[in-house]
């Protein structure tokens, strides 16, 4: 299936965040969900996926591209298709799905309480990963508060 990084002619993407909130966004945006109360209607399995720690190469996609809406698609998809041809088998971006500074999490203090802001990544691999580990660590509706942290279309 096409997405921000492939095409469906380009062969396998699959597409990771490095924080639960991302992740939660990500689906929250691509499934188009505009009511909160939606969010109570969805059911979904949260994975922790162990990939490797390349060290990743610096994007030179604007920003406005990397987290724009549809209209970029084409040129994020392109500019994948370049890295893959030169043979990358990933890229790191930052998250589209987020608001920025929307990765902050949350910390314990007498009480749950916003943690410090921080932006989002995305991880794509252009692979299969038959090998690699997972675990579900959660199946469950997306916590409230991603609703808006998240950048709807």
């Amino acid at each position: 299936m096409a997405g921000r990084y492939n095409a469906d002619s380009d062969g396998p993407a699959q597409y990771f965040a490095d924080t639960p909130d991302g992740a939660w966004a990500e689906f929250v945006r691509h499934a188009e969900i505009t009511d909160k109360e939606e969010l109570l209607d969805v059911r979904r399995s949260l994975w922790a996926v162990e990939i490797a720690d390349d060290i990743p190469t610096p994007s030179k996609l604007p920003l406005t591209t990397a987290t724009g809406g549809r209209a970029t698609y084409a040129a994020c998809q392109h500019y994948a298709r370049s890295l893959r041809n030169q043979g990358q088998t990933r890229i790191h971006e930052r998250s589209a799905a987020l608001i920025p500074g929307g990765a902050r999490g949350q910390r314990v203090n007498n009480g749950v309480k916003p943690g410090p802001s921080r932006e989002g990544t995305i991880i794509v691999i252009f692979d299969y990963l038959p090998s690699n580990t997972g675990w579900c660590i959660s199946t469950a509706s997306p916590p409230m508060h991603v609703f808006s942290s998240t950048k709807h279309y």
